[in-house]
């Protein structure tokens, strides 16, 4: 009998939810997870075929990777700082 992690939409779907989580998340916090799900989904589709682990394994690693990669090309670019020119708190 084949258990959930082993179906290749499973991920995928999960991929698409954390996908649109993004949308309404700021600093890409699931940017990772969802490009982590889509691999392990893509993985299964082609016929590789791994347990429960070796699945969180491959997921956790991708999504770390996915996520550091994203926030050096969309963050802050080096020699920039975020700078407040006034507080809106003391506006009246």
């Amino acid at each position: 009998m084949m258990q959930l992690w082993e179906i290749w939409w499973v991920w995928m779907a999960a991929a698409l939810v954390l996908a649109i989580l993004e949308l309404f998340a700021p600093s890409f916090i699931f940017v990772g997870f969802a490009f982590g799900a889509a691999v392990v989904s893509i993985l299964l589709l082609v016929g590789l075929s791994f347990t429960l682990p070796w699945g969180l394994v491959v997921f956790a690693a991708v999504s770390v990777i996915a996520w550091v990669v994203a926030r050096m090309v969309f963050g802050v670019r080096k020699g920039q700082r975020k700078t407040f020119d006034r507080d809106i708190n003391e506006e009246h």
